[in-house]
């Protein structure tokens, strides 16, 4: 089903954005979600996240070892935005002035395992300095990004970071996007539903735009109902879902589709475009982009990443 544009006077503004940045705040929404309310978020921050093992090896294209094929990719295909950490940005951007750019403010690796030590993100930069950046570069900065893991003995402190980071941004016009996933040793399925249903009823409490979560399972099973209560729970804050490891690509879609049907606001997708060559990766970003935005059907999207 056609997915309706959206004008300026039907975008919600947060009341903590301050009456002369609203114009701006409407502005990076409609453009992160092609003024549709929905967000296509490519995710290019698995360089900390995952190390290289997302961007070599086999069944990866060898052009994925290069950080600018993340650019390449988000320059020549549909996306609503691109996530990424400050510095990366900041190495590329000046190539890339089309890109609406989403700044990750944390990340850490997976090195430490939850068994030597609870999960811990703590923030690298503040929205301040991505708004002088923003500023400075003239780059097209819709939004700021940032990692929750509820849970985890630390929980207190990102969620702390989490609240100040969504005030902040709305002060600048600026979206807030947070990753909430359960982890740590107190927490025993990340995917239980209720736990993320916490994460998106979180999500709305720290007043974020849109939140990203895993979908969620319950005794390994996947299940619309399931589904329906994390978007329920998440009230005006958009959800998203994680894409995960790379996927048949079929398969894949149809997913997004099941979660957009269900009231998913969009998604957000890495390994699943940019493991691919640079005309495959287009390829499979712009049916993601038919089916988040245009309201295609997995088919009709399945044919896209196809070339048909």
């Amino acid at each position: 089903m056609p997915i309706s544009k959206i004008t300026p006077s039907k975008v919600l503004v947060p009341a903590d954005v301050p009456a002369k940045m609203k114009a701006q705040y409407i502005k990076n929404f409609l453009t992160a979600t092609c003024e549709t309310g929905n967000l296509m978020l490519f995710a290019g921050d698995q360089k900390v996240e995952h190390l290289n093992r997302d961007f070599f090896g086999d069944d990866i294209h060898p052009n994925d070892n290069d950080p600018e094929h993340l650019f390449k990719v988000a320059s020549l295909s549909k996306i609503g935005a691109f996530a990424g950490q400050f510095g990366l940005i900041a190495r590329y951007g000046n190539d890339y002035k089309n890109i609406p750019y989403i700044i990750k403010l944390n990340s850490k690796t997976d090195l430490i395992s939850t068994k030597q030590t609870e999960p811990f993100s703590q923030q690298w930069l503040s929205a301040y300095n991505v708004e002088t950046f923003r500023t400075d570069s003239g780059l097209n900065i819709v939004g700021v990004g940032y990692t929750i893991y509820l849970g985890s003995e630390f929980e207190s402190d990102m969620l702390r970071e989490a609240a100040q980071i969504a005030y902040d941004a709305h002060r600048f016009g600026m979206l807030a996007i947070f990753w909430i996933y359960p982890r740590g040793k107190a927490i025993t399925n990340e995917k239980d539903p209720d736990l993320i249903a916490g994460a998106t009823g979180t999500a709305v409490c720290l007043g974020a735009d849109f939140v990203k979560v895993n979908y969620p399972q319950l005794q390994g099973k996947k299940s619309k109902d399931l589904f329906k209560q994390a978007i329920l729970s998440a009230g005006r804050t958009g959800v998203i879902c994680s894409g995960g490891s790379a996927t048949d690509p079929k398969v894949f879609l149809q997913q997004l589709a099941d979660q957009i049907e269900v009231g998913a606001r969009g998604n957000a997708t890495g390994r699943n475009i940019h493991q691919k060559s640079l005309n495959e990766a287009i390829r499979m970003a712009n049916a993601i982009y038919a089916i988040t935005i245009e309201g295609k059907t997995a088919d009709e999207a399945y044919k896209i990443y196809l070339g048909k």
